[in-house]
Order: C-alpha cells, then structure tokens, then sequence
C-alpha cells in the first residue's frame, strides 16, 4: 500500500493551531500573574488606621499644654542622645568592617577553632578548609566516639560562621550534646582556577579524615545552610558512602518553585537577560566576582527592613540594640570572592537553569550529580516566611527527583521534612529561638533517624519548651505524599523557565564571542580592586568609620551621651508618633517593592511567555525529572529480591515487619516510640549483634515488602514465626514499642487487632 502525503497546507494547520494554543495559555497565565498580584498588592495599599498602624492623636489627649511642653523638651532631649550614640554605634560598625576587611575575613564563629585540613595545601587547592571546633568553658567535654556534626556555610557573598554565630545556635545545639563539631570554612580569596568541583572533591576529602578521626562513631551529619545545601546534596550524591544523615536549612535546590505573586528573586536571572551579566561582573573584577553584588540583591528583596527598619530599630533602642547591631553587621559585612568560573557554574546549573533536580549537572568525566544516588538520610528545613529560599524552592526536588512516595520507599530513602510558619531566611541559622526548638528537636530526631523506615515524612512539634537536653516538646514524624511536595511548593513547571535558559545560553554565548575578549583586555588588577573599593556596599560603611575625619568627634561625645543619658518616658506622646511614622515610612517603602516585583512579575511572563508560546523552549525542557527518569521500581533487582524473600527469615524480620505495618496504619510514628523502637533495635537480641548497615538494610527490605505486598507481608508472618513461644515474644514486642492502646488511633488498633488474629490463635493450639 502506498503511504500518502499529507496535504502541504494540513502540516501548516496543526502547527497554527499549536502555536494558537500555547498563545492561549500564555493569556491565561498571565491573567493568573496579574489575579493573584492585585490579591496581594490590595491589603498593602489600604492605610490601616483602625488596627493603630496610623496615628489617631490619642496619645496626646487628656494632656495639657505645660505637660506636652515638658513632654517635646524630654523628647528632644532623648531623641538627640540617641542620634548621637546611633551615629557612633554606625562608626564602631564602620571600624568594625576595616578592621575585619584588614585581618582578611576570617570565620565569624564566636567558639574557638583548630584547623584539621587546609584546602589550600590540597593537589586541587581551593579557599575551603575544615576545622575542629573546640568546646567553651561550661559545655560537656567532646565525646569522640559520638556521631560527628559538620556544618557547610553558604558562600553567597557573605563570610563563613553564620551557623555558629551564636552559643545558641547549630554549632552551640551539638556541642551540648557532647558531639564532636567541625566548620566547613572558607577564606576571602579563592585559589586560582579553583572550580565548584574542586571545593567537592576538598569536603570528600575533609568527610574522610573526620572518619580516620572517629572510626568508631556512625558516619557524620552533615549539615548544609543556604547555598551550602546544594554543597551538601553534591557531596552526598558524589560520595554517598561517606555522609550519614543530611539536614538541608533554607536550601534552593529548586529554583524555578515558587507562586505567582511571590517569591520574587527567581526572575531576576530572566529579566537580567541570564547569566551573562555575572560573568561580565567577573570580568570587570579581572576574573573575580565580588559578593557585595549578591548581598545588594539580598537587601533589595526588603527594603523597608535592609534600608529603613533595621537602622530605625538601633536609632529607637539604641540602648540595648547596639551589641546585637554590631555583632550581626560583622557578617553581614564580610564580602568574600569567587572565581568567574564559579559563579557563572552557579547561575547557570542552579539559578537559571534549574538542573540539580533533573541530574543534568556535570560531575566530571561523564557522570552527573544525581539526587537518587543519595542514601543517606535527609531532613529539610524551610520557612514560610523565608523569601530568598521559600518552602517551594527548599521541597519541589523531591517532586521532581521521585515519581510518588512509593518510590522513595522502595529506594530504601528516609526523607523528613520541616516548615517554619514565619521565621525570615537569616533566622533559620541564628535565631536563639529556632535553635532551641526547631535544631534541638532536628538533633534529637537524628539520634533516631536510622531507625525511621523509609519513606516521606512531616517533623511536627507541638508543646512547650523543656528545660535542659530534655525539651518539653512533642515530636511526631507524619506519613507525607509527593502530592503534598506540590501542595506546598506551589507553581514549578513553569512554562517561561525553560525559555530562559534558552535565551541565557543564547546571550552568554554572544558575550563571550563579542564583549568578553574586549572588557578582560582593558581590566587590570588594580582597576578591579578599585571597583571593589567603590562598590556602594563598602563605600557606606567608609564613610562612617573613623576613616572620615568628620566621624571621629563622634566617640567623645557619645561618651559624654552616655554618663549624661536621659531616657524619655515610654508613655511619652512623642515617641508614639515617632514609632508612627517610622511604620508609615516602612510600609511605603515596602508598598514600593511590591509594585516594583509586580511588574517584574508581568514583564518576565510577558516576555518568556510569549517566547515559551512561539516555541523558544521545547515542551520536554518542563517535564518532571521523576517522570523522565523514574524505573519501573516494582520490577526493579531490589524490589524482586525482596519480595523473592517475603516468606522467609525469623523473629528479628518479623517484628521490623509489624512495627513498620502499625506505622504505615496510623500514618506516622511518634518520637516516643520510635526512641523505644530504637532501643529495641540497639540493645536487644537479635537486633544487638547487628551491625548498624545492616539494620538499616533489615529496615529498608521490610519497608519493600510492606509497601509493594501489605497482603502477602500479613499472611507470610506465621511463616517467620513458627513456634508459638517466638509469636507471643514478638507480638509483645511489637506492644510494648506501640504504647498505650487508648494512644494507638483506630487504625493501628485494627492492625494491631488483625496481627493478633493472626498469630495468637496458632499460638494456643
């Protein structure tokens, strides 16, 4: 039969029609973007006078005009001491950044330290170094033969030791514990050529000298904050025998999540025109880019507090808020350098083109990071109230890497996660407060960690504070879908995205033919410094240090300020309406960056929209990595192994199996039990004898079977457990992890009830 050509104009139809279509949905999403902004710029731009936001005058009524007199003249008194000691408080801060810049950067760690490696000694030497921190006066002496913690700082800009910047903090949570802590740190200037790959290889390096250092101790947590998240997913893909659990805090591993009337920071790339700029800043900086440029566009994401309320707060209180002011601005302060190979990997592979959670990110030599290659354990912290990395950058990897919560089960993965309900980014690494409940209760998870089956779980905390190691706060580990990954994480497959990284590799490449050569010919070393030097984020903390003649008066006479303070009353009308005011300048400003973003937001769809619909990006450039690369996992060699086995082993295979089916009926598992769970599996025999693999693999073979086969896993108990003695055993066991009955919930008491069903009857025969 012969085949018969279609109609020239037929092709030409179907391809109008497609175009029209993707045109169509474009209209529709923009409809979208615009919907959802006006729902959010809406309560912003009502004045709320009701609540007391505005001035009402009522502070000054019922006052006569002798006492408002005396009430102006003690304000102004008040008001001028304090811009006084405000403005020398900005001095010290000043100085405080010369001094840090002079000495080179070093760590803002508040605890002492011994260096353990050198990166800079390495044969692939990079600025990173691994040190051993060293317990303060007070705090129980290092336990060598516990669990390792080793915490990995982002490199955003900023410098190392935000997460032990505090003794409460995730160093100070540790240490308590009697852990041994080491700090990933990294100094000021990178090494020559150093590469991404090369600070990888550096922490697989550290990893096993910390294992030389405890060989008796369980592989370490390695803890990653910010971008050092990523760090910490690459080293646990590319080394994964070398990492136990991994805690992920206020990581962007998927950059392209996010709502639509939110979450801003993620077009920036696109309207930038990708990742060009960047690389044109390095250029500028004679191959160095300077991390003041990533602090700027942190600040610019809330300028009514970077700006204006953070510096009102110190003028307001500047009797109590001077300390806390400068100890933070130490590290705010501290711009650190990358090379231009290094932040063009970074914008390319993570904040444009979105590859880590598709496993498109190099290796080396032909491989790739791969997020299914990890197997250690890993908790996710986000915040609801995080806008550099919200909840749906920090979770959507999961959504993206395993095609639903069955899979990650089979894989023998363990993943808990944790959503702050308002904390800000920086608050994830040095709020007291979270430290003391949110890291505490991460630590104390940990401990048991190893004996969760695996799975996807919610940490939740409830109750109050404790006092001491042992908090009063109730820990639950609740049963989690990929269907609420993507509840939380909101929009990700996000038509415009793909566009981008189209168009950014597009004007990358046009940068690197025509402008590159012609900028890095006329860049010398001396003018990069000099363009450092004047970088607005350097040059305002300059001009407040002693630096300036015009600053230096102001330490005598804030001294003077000092033994002549005199406080204004706190019922004092004047301060009512300063405070007035300042949330009226606050809110303006903020007012501001939310039409600023909303026509960001427009004009990034608006544009890669429309590219998307024209066919710029192909359809297969958004679809799901979990889709594009999942195997069929009950065919998988494990998954049949384990099922090939389902009738056989004994006491220790049966009492995993049951306490797992009592989990699974309720939907999670309480931090009481599963310490009581760990217990068991510790100290008592069989499980005593094991090693701590292979109960991991005893755990994980049992999950299998009970995910894959709940029926055949029910009827093949017997089979384990023969003899009526080993039945009761077991079954009592099993009762005394459980708990209390009236606590169980009726679906675990039905599946307590149908195991009981099953094995008492033989039992008495």
């Amino acid at each position: 039969m012969n085949a018969q050509t279609p109609p020239p104009g037929r092709e030409l139809m179907a391809r109008g029609a497609e175009t029209l279509s993707r045109f169509m949905e474009q209209a529709q999403a923009m409809g979208d973007v615009a919907r959802r902004q006006m729902a959010a710029l809406t309560p912003a731009a009502a004045p709320r006078i009701m609540d007391g936001a505005l001035p009402t005058g009522a502070a000054f009524l019922g006052r006569s005009p002798f006492a408002l007199a005396q009430d102006a003249m003690a304000y102004a008194v008040d008001a001028s001491q304090r811009s006084i000691l405000f403005w020398d408080t900005m001095r010290q801060a000043g100085n405080a950044f010369l001094e840090h810049e002079k000495a080179g950067c070093p760590p803002v760690l508040v605890f002492d330290w011994d260096m353990v490696v050198d990166g800079r000694t390495l044969p692939r030497r990079c600025n990173y170094a691994l040190v051993r921190i060293k317990p303060p006066a007070g705090f129980p002496a290092v336990d060598p033969a516990m669990r390792p913690f080793v915490i990995i700082d982002p490199r955003a800009g900023h410098g190392a030791g935000i997460g032990g910047f505090k003794s409460d903090s995730q160093v100070g949570v540790a240490l308590r514990r009697g852990h041994p802590v080491y700090f990933v740190i990294f100094f000021r200037e990178p090494e020559p050529g150093q590469t991404i790959l090369d600070i990888t290889e550096a922490e697989a390096i550290f990893l096993r000298r910390i294992h030389e250092l405890h060989p008796e101790a369980q592989r370490p947590v390695v803890i990653g904050n910010c971008q050092g998240g990523w760090a910490v997913m690459m080293l646990g893909a590319s080394e994964p025998e070398l990492t136990g659990p991994l805690v992920l805090n206020g990581a962007p591993l998927s950059y392209w999540a996010g709502e639509k009337g939110r979450n801003p920071m993620r077009y920036t790339g696109g309207l930038a025109g990708g990742s060009w700029p960047a690389a044109m800043l390095a250029d500028l900086g004679n191959g160095t880019f300077d991390g003041a440029n990533l602090v700027s566009n942190f600040e610019s994401l809330s300028p009514g507090n970077t700006k204006f309320r953070k510096y009102f707060n110190l003028y307001e209180k500047v009797d109590t808020e001077a300390e806390r002011f400068l100890e933070f601005e130490r590290w705010w302060g501290g711009y650190f350098l990358m090379t231009r190979d290094e932040i063009r990997w970074i914008v390319e592979n993570l904040f444009i083109g979105d590859k880590f959670a598709r496993g498109e990110i190099s290796a080396g030599k032909g491989a790739s990071f791969n997020m299914r290659a990890v197997k250690s354990p890993i908790v996710v912290f986000a915040s609801v109230g995080d806008n550099i990395t919200p909840p749906g950058q920090a979770l959507r990897w999961i959504a993206d890497v395993y095609r639903d919560e069955a899979e990650i089960k089979t894989l023998g993965q363990t993943i808990i996660y944790l959503v702050h309900d308002e904390i800000g980014h920086l608050g994830i690494f040095v709020s007291g407060k979270v430290a003391n409940k949110e890291h505490t209760e991460i630590a104390n998870t940990l401990e048991l960690i190893e004996s969760v089956a695996p799975g996807l779980y919610e940490l939740r905390i409830t109750g109050t504070a404790g006092s001491g190691l042992n908090t009063g706060y109730q820990v639950e580990l609740v049963e989690k879908t990929i269907a609420d990954i993507r509840a939380i994480s909101g929009e990700a497959e996000n038509e415009a995205f793909p566009a981008v990284a189209r168009i950014s590799a597009m004007n990358q490449m046009l940068y690197d033919l025509f402008a590159s050569p012609v900028i890095r010919q006329f860049t010398t070393a001396e003018s990069a410094e000099l363009r450092r030097q004047m970088n607005p984020m350097r040059a305002r903390r300059y001009l407040v240090s002693d630096a300036n003649p015009m600053m230096k008066p102001l330490g005598p006479l804030a001294a003077a300020v000092k033994a002549n303070r005199a406080p204004v009353a706190s019922d004092n009308p004047f301060t009512a309406m300063e405070r007035a005011w300042a949330d009226s300048v606050e809110r303006s400003i903020d007012a501001w960056r939310d039409w600023r973003d909303a026509a960001q937001e427009t004009a990034f769809h608006a544009v890669y929209g429309t590219l998307s619909a024209l066919g710029v990006a192909s359809a297969a450039a958004v679809e799901g990595t979990a889709e594009a690369v999942a195997d069929a996992q009950d065919d998988s060699p494990e998954v049949r192994a384990a099922l090939a086995r389902i009738g056989e082993g004994g006491y220790a295979e049966a009492v995993v199996r049951m306490m797992i089916l009592l989990a699974k009926a309720r939907g999670g598992v309480r931090r009481n039990r599963l310490a009581r769970s760990n217990l068991l599996l510790t100290t008592e025999e069989p499980f005593a004898q094991l090693t701590s693999s292979a109960r991991q693999a005893l755990i994980r073979e049992q999950t299998v079977v009970v995910e894959m086969a709940p029926e055949e896993a029910l009827a093949t108990l017997a089979a384990l457990l023969p003899e009526a003695e080993g039945r009761r055993r077991a079954l009592a066991t099993v009762e005394d992890v459980a708990g209390p009955e009236d606590e169980l919930g009726a679906p675990a008491l039905a599946m307590l009830d149908r195991l009981r069903g099953l094995l008492l009857p033989a039992a008495s025969d």
